[in-house]
């Protein structure tokens, strides 16, 4: 399993911390910072899911026009982690 970290940029959390199998599949979702709330549940919705569907369908989600949310970041985070494995 691999381990990844990401600094978030226009958003309330500063940091993402999650894990990704040998299938695919998200684990540990972790926000650092932000709303305590929205946030547990996102990680608690993407616990075991496929990381390339949770990116599609996260990917884009706006928080009070600021062009992305803590969604959308994750969705940036996990699309990084995927390229990077690819690129191995």
């Amino acid at each position: 399993m691999a381990f990844y970290k990401y600094q978030t940029m226009g958003v309330c959390s500063q940091e993402i911390r999650f894990e990704i199998d040998e299938q695919g599949k998200l684990h540990q979702v972790c926000f650092i910072g932000g709303c305590p709330g929205n946030l547990s549940a996102i990680s608690k919705l993407t616990e075991g899911a496929d990381a390339a569907k949770i990116a599609a369908l996260l990917s884009g989600n706006d928080c009070g026009g600021r062009g992305t949310s803590c969604a959308d970041q994750l969705a940036r985070a996990i699309g990084a982690a995927l390229e990077k494995e690819t690129s191995k």
